[in-house]
């Protein structure tokens, strides 16, 4: 009895890999008025809104000291950086919905980052 090897052969043509597709956007883990999903954030702006500012700001990347620069008739620092985190976790909005969300309730805004990046991290 005779053994017969055979070798076969395969050839494969790479093209062109296209790009996985973008995600589709999302939302906000938690609602802007969602304070009592995260009883610690909420207390903690309570009490000392302007470290919880800082600390949300320090944690998401940017220099602390930046919302120290947003007076109470300006708001573009908390807007801008609504904006970046609405970016870096692919959530859908608007620069109009952050400024209309900042005027409506600019402790709420805060908040809201501070438990999305607790949440994403």
């Amino acid at each position: 009895m005779a053994v017969v090897q055979t070798q076969v052969s395969t050839t494969v043509t790479v093209g062109p890999v296209a790009p996985p597709p973008a995600p589709k956007p999302g939302n906000w883990s938690t609602g802007l008025f969602d304070c009592c999903a995260d009883m610690s954030s909420c207390c903690f702006a309570f009490w000392c809104f302007p470290c919880m500012q800082c600390q949300t700001t320090g944690k998401h990347g940017w220099c602390c000291a930046m919302p120290l620069l947003d007076p109470p008739s300006c708001l573009a620092v908390t807007c801008c950086i609504r904006k970046s985190v609405r970016h870096k976790f692919n959530i859908e909005g608007s620069v109009c919905k952050d400024i209309w969300a900042t005027l409506c309730c600019y402790m709420c805004v805060w908040c809201q980052m501070s438990r999305e990046l607790k949440t994403q991290d």
